[in-house]
């Protein structure tokens, strides 16, 4: 595992790598938080021993990430993911990385999608492009959000064509309240879509 700094569209921002076996998992924090949130609640170093390659990116839209500039400018984040995620990338995104995460995939392809609690998914432009999107979805919600609504979720996964996993006990962040199952759903989204890497993920 490395942490370095990336100069990505005019944008320095810190990436945490790990090299691996198979597509790399793209990691997005919410507004409040950096990469190091997923460092934090130990998915990346379980990442790093199943050998599956991932990049973490501290975001300009993070209002403590470490990136130079900041910008909140939806396109100009979405245009550094797509810099950094290949087309069969596994992209989590949490809150408003889910939001960047909805831009990228309504303009490219990616592996899979797993999203917690994105915040502005249902905006007019993303929502008439939904039914572009082929890539198998995993939406997360947890049961004590006070940010995203349940009907939103609820709206948000019809236009998806998929059904919310609702995390008990959990709020907005809901990978942080229940880091193990977390963990567990990302070993098996990842696994379901590449089962070669299976051997792996035991």
């Amino acid at each position: 595992m490395k942490e370095e700094a990336v100069n990505i569209n005019g944008f320095e921002c810190r990436i945490i790598s790990s090299n691996g076996k198979g597509p790399s998992v793209v990691l997005l924090h919410g507004y409040m938080y950096t990469s190091d949130v997923w460092n934090d609640i130990g998915l990346l170093r379980m990442l790093e021993q199943k050998s599956i390659p991932f990049k973490a990116i501290d975001m300009p839209y993070g209002c403590k990430s470490e990136c130079i500039p900041r910008s909140n400018n939806p396109d100009q984040n979405a245009d550094i993911l797509a810099s950094i995620a290949s087309d069969d990338a596994v992209i989590i995104g949490a809150s408003l990385g889910g939001y960047i995460a909805l831009k990228h995939c309504v303009a490219h392809s990616a592996g899979g999608l797993m999203l917690i609690a994105p915040v502005m998914g249902l905006q007019a432009e993303l929502v008439s492009r939904y039914h572009e999107i082929t890539t198998p979805i995993c939406l997360i919600y947890g049961e004590s959000d006070n940010v995203v609504y349940r009907d939103e979720i609820k709206r948000l996964a019809k236009f998806l064509g998929t059904a919310p996993k609702i995390y008990e006990k959990a709020q907005h962040a809901a990978y942080i309240d229940q880091p193990e199952l977390f963990k567990k759903d990302v070993t098996d989204f990842y696994g379901g879509l590449y089962p070669k890497q299976e051997k792996n993920l035991s």
